[in-house]
């Protein structure tokens, strides 16, 4: 996935719930409803989210230097581990906060009809955002259901739009239900509880989204499509027997770190093998285009054969 068509997700996103977000808190000022402020809260914290995302973007695109020698791909890692802290602490525990206050102390909606017709144009706003989110990340998916894609992409964006997306869906729908419940009964105990389910939701996105993005944090290899991919490219140059042993590395979405010890004849000259290393890094490039970082070493083959 190319960050182009992350970015494109992102924007998306930033558009749909800056408008959302004014739109909510003029929703709250007219209603007072609890859920209408935990989702104004929560659309701001997914509008921050958005920025902070770009902002790891064009971290990533600074130059190697000396102290970060293979460069700052992993920023877009950092930032996205940074926007699961935000949809936490901004998000869940003040939407928590909001619904037990309202439960503790309920107070009646004023024209809960606006509160009604700001959702649904929300819920519309949102669902383009998830379909931009959908539509980019389906070359990237390919066969796989949305939950693997989520735990399998290397791209952190994508996963962190379409989760955000997700919860702000049923967010809508959450808040939606606490203040219908509230008009038919009366009883505005509804809208804080519907303010508390916004909460929960939220926390148990952002803990799903800190496991993620805290796995690509310390560092995943590459899957298990593109080692089969790479450890066929290098057997298949000549002059190499196999391939010892491999190791991979993701430096961030686009560039990954291969590292191999193969396994050539003992009476191979120096030049064929600087030949060998050069064709088996150009065969596994062409397999794997990630692969921008790889280090070679040629060995014996000391495994006894039977």
């Amino acid at each position: 996935m190319s960050t182009e068509g992350s970015t494109k997700a992102i924007l998306a996103a930033l558009a749909a719930n800056a408008g959302i977000a004014a739109a909510k808190f003029v929703g709250f000022l007219i209603t007072g409803s609890s859920s209408m402020l935990a989702e104004s809260v929560h659309s701001v914290a997914d509008t921050s989210n958005q920025g902070l995302l770009l902002f790891g973007q064009r971290q990533a695109r600074k130059e190697a230097d000396s102290l970060h020698q293979f460069g700052y791909g992993r920023s877009r890692y950092f930032y996205a581990f940074v926007v699961a802290l935000v949809l936490f602490s901004l998000g869940a525990i003040f939407a928590l906060y909001e619904g037990y206050h309202k439960i503790s102390h309920p107070q009646p909606l004023t024209s809960p009809l606006v509160a009604i017709v700001i959702l649904v144009v929300a819920i519309g706003l949102e669902s383009y955002s998830f379909r931009t989110a959908m539509v980019e990340s389906r070359p990237l998916k390919g066969g796989s259901s949305w939950w693997e894609f989520i735990r399998r992409s290397r791209n952190p964006e994508l996963p962190v739009v379409l989760l955000e997306d997700t919860g702000a869906l049923i967010g809508l729908v959450f808040a939606l239900l606490g203040v219908g419940l509230t008009v038919l009964t009366g009883d505005a105990i509804w809208d804080g509880i519907g303010t508390m389910m916004i909460g929960a939701l939220l926390g148990v996105i952002a803990v799903i989204l800190m496991i993620e993005m805290h796995s690509l944090l310390i560092g995943e290899g590459a899957t298990a499509d593109d080692c089969t991919a790479i450890q066929t490219a290098l057997e298949q140059t000549e002059h190499v027997d196999r391939v010892i042993h491999l190791r991979t590395q993701y430096l961030g979405p686009e560039e990954m770190l291969v590292g191999a010890k193969i396994a050539l004849a003992a009476d191979t000259d120096l030049l064929t093998v600087a030949t060998t290393i050069d064709n088996a890094e150009a065969a596994v490039r062409a397999k794997v285009p990630a692969a921008k970082v790889i280090y070679l070493e040629p060995d014996l083959d000391r495994a006894v054969r039977v």
